[in-house]
This record gives structure tokens, C-alpha cells and sequence, in this order.
């Protein structure tokens, strides 16, 4: 088969794909000055109940507090029909972070951050980033209270990141998804292209009374980041792809040159370009697959989406504090289904 018919097929395809793809209507969400403030830098959102979490992702070691923020789901449905309306909210501080970061300190590992949120019930799992050097990364375990957010801290889960073909550690490459499977926390990395088999964790035991090892379930090498993931159902997941054009240790995320059709949706003309969808995500037979669902418009994907969370037949996405414009701002929307 010649280039030309190849790439005929494979445009087809991707015309077929997109036409299947569900539509979104792009609503903004008008945030209080102190939900706003960039340097919140919100890392997870997760809902339960009546409530949308967001997790700031409390870098104890820039003297941020350690928080969680909950905003009524009402409220943000009452602000959605009327933009006039102001979004009241609740600050949740989380307790016993310090004293966990200071395990991992005295382990030689440096914490740098929260960057994922699993809430099952009143039971709160949240994924830990260290730096590159650092070899493992960690998953804490606490409980929600309406007032705060108290960490257990005799609970400090370590897990081995992957490593690049030569052994060495990979920019970034701790665990940016927590979801829910087999009544368990599943765990992604940001990273999911290794050299050997990729794979997820999906941490069984969580109560620390046992050496059991977590389940390595095989994940079909994905592209770029992986930065938040939610639940839609038995099995069935939506997660934020997320490429983002710099240099250094960011171009580990991206795709070997022999990839034309991941290459194309993050070049042009020759230069790197930011880019930004949703892939559908399902666990069968043990292991993980996942799809293309739907691409972020030109002027969102240079935004570094960090949470997502299923609400309706739609989702609530929330930024760090990185976007195209400055200064930088917290930037919250949600994805309305419109087909």
C-alpha cells in the first residue's frame, strides 16, 4: 500500500471517529476571588453526595495550607442558569500532612504535592507527587468530615514509579488519576508509555496489615499525560490527555517520530504545539483500553487541565494555574453533552 492511500485510510478513519464523537457546549463558571486565586494551583476535583471537592494540591514546601475546597452541586447548577449568582463554598483544611511529609523526608523521598483526589463515602485517597529523583511515590488515607479533611497518619503507601529503558527516572512521572475499581483505588501515572508493558495499580490492600503487592493492570500505551480521571459507570471511565509543547524534561512525553497520527494533533509546521481531548477509558478481562472521545477547542488546550469529574452527562474540568493568558487564573468548566 503506498503513502498516499495510507494516509487516505487513516484521514477516513479519523473523520469516521469524529463523527461519532459526542459534542460539548462550553459553560464558564464564575469562581470567588479566593477559589480563583491561581496560586490554589487545583490538582483533582471529585464529587460525593451533593458536593464537588477541589483539591488544591498544598505544596507544603512553598508554605501553602493544605486544603480542600467544597462547593454544593445546587449551587454550581443555580450559577449555570443564572451567571449573576455567587458560588458560595467551604474551605475543608486537611490535617496530619505535615507529619506524613516528613516520613517521606526521613525515607529520602521529597514530596512536592496532592495531585489526585478518590472519595468512596467518607473514606478520602489522595495521591502524592515527589520530585523526578525520588523513586516511589505514595497514596494517603483519611476521612471527610464537614469541617476538615483528617489524614491517618500511620497510613503511608509507597509505590515504585516506572522507569525509562536505560533505568533512569522519568520527568513526572508519578500518579496524576485516582478512580474506583472492584471496590478498590486504581491508580494511573501520568507517564504511560514504558518501555516494557504499561499498567496501572489497582491497590487492594490499603489497610497496611500485609505485604500484599498492588495488581499490575495492563494499560494500552497512551500518549502524552494522563491528568485526571472519573467515573461513568461499571467499569467505564473519562480522563484528561493533556500534551504540553516545552522542552527539557517535557519532551519525554512526546511520541517517537515514526508516529505520524500522534504527531499530527500535536504539530504544525514543524513546531510543537499544546493539545488537549478526553479518552474513554474501560477496565474488561483485567485489563485497561482506552479511545479517543472528544477534542478540546483551539483556544482551551493550552490550559494544563488537572481535575475532572462526571456530573450529568457531562463534566466538571478544572485547571492548575497554567494557562495561555496572564496573569494566570483558576479556570473551571463544565462540559455540557449536547449529542
Amino acid at each position: 500500500m503506498n503513502k498516499y492511500f495510507a494516509a487516505l485510510l487513516w484521514a477516513n478513519g479519523l473523520l469516521a471517529a469524529q463523527a461519532q464523537q459526542p459534542q460539548f457546549a462550553i459553560h464558564k463558571l464564575r469562581l470567588p476571588s479566593e477559589l480563583a486565586y491561581y496560586d490554589n494551583q487545583f490538582s483533582g476535583l471529585a464529587t460525593s453526595v451533593d458536593q464537588l471537592y477541589l483539591l488544591s494540591e498544598s505544596r507544603l514546601q512553598d508554605q501553602a495550607e493544605a486544603k480542600l475546597y467544597a462547593v454544593r452541586l445546587a449551587d454550581l447548577d443555580h450559577q449555570l442558569a443564572d451567571t449573576t449568582y455567587a458560588l458560595p463554598y467551604r474551605k475543608l483544611p486537611i490535617t496530619g500532612l505535615p507529619a506524613l511529609r516528613a516520613r517521606m523526608a526521613a525515607a529520602g523521598q521529597q514530596y512536592e504535592g496532592l495531585e489526585a483526589i478518590l472519595l468512596v463515602q467518607d473514606t478520602v485517597y489522595l495521591s502524592v507527587e515527589t520530585d523526578t529523583p525520588s523513586p516511589t511515590c505514595y497514596l494517603l488515607k483519611g476521612q471527610l468530615h464537614p469541617d476538615a479533611v483528617v489524614l491517618d497518619t500511620t497510613f503511608l503507601l509507597s509505590l515504585a514509579k516506572p522507569l525509562a529503558a536505560d533505568g533512569s527516572h522519568i520527568y513526572n512521572a508519578g500518579f496524576e488519576a485516582l478512580a474506583e475499581v472492584n471496590k478498590h483505588p486504581l491508580a494511573l501515572f501520568e507517564y504511560n508509555s514504558f518501555p516494557n508493558q504499561n499498567y496501572a495499580y489497582e491497590l487492594a490492600d490499603t489497610r497496611l496489615k500485609t505485604s500484599r503487592p498492588p495488581t499490575k493492570l495492563p494499560l494500552a500505551p497512551l500518549p502524552f499525560r494522563l491528568t485526571d480521571i472519573t467515573s461513568t459507570g461499571l467499569n467505564h471511565f473519562t480522563a484528561l490527555n493533556f500534551f504540553f509543547k516545552g522542552e527539557g524534561g517535557d519532551a519525554i512525553y512526546r511520541p517517537p517520530a515514526a508516529d505520524l497520527p500522534n504527531n499530527r494533533l500535536i504539530q504544525r509546521q514543524g513546531s510543537y504545539q499544546n493539545y488537549a481531548r478526553l479518552i474513554s477509558v474501560e477496565l474488561k478481562a483485567n485489563r485497561l483500553t482506552w479511545k479517543p472521545l472528544w477534542e478540546f477547542p483551539e483556544q482551551y488546550r493550552g490550559y494544563n487541565w488537572e481535575g475532572i469529574a462526571a456530573y450529568k452527562r457531562g463534566y466538571f474540568i478544572i485547571n492548575d494555574k497554567y494557562t495561555p493568558d496572564r496573569p494566570y487564573q483558576t479556570t473551571l468548566l463544565y462540559l455540557q453533552r449536547t449529542k
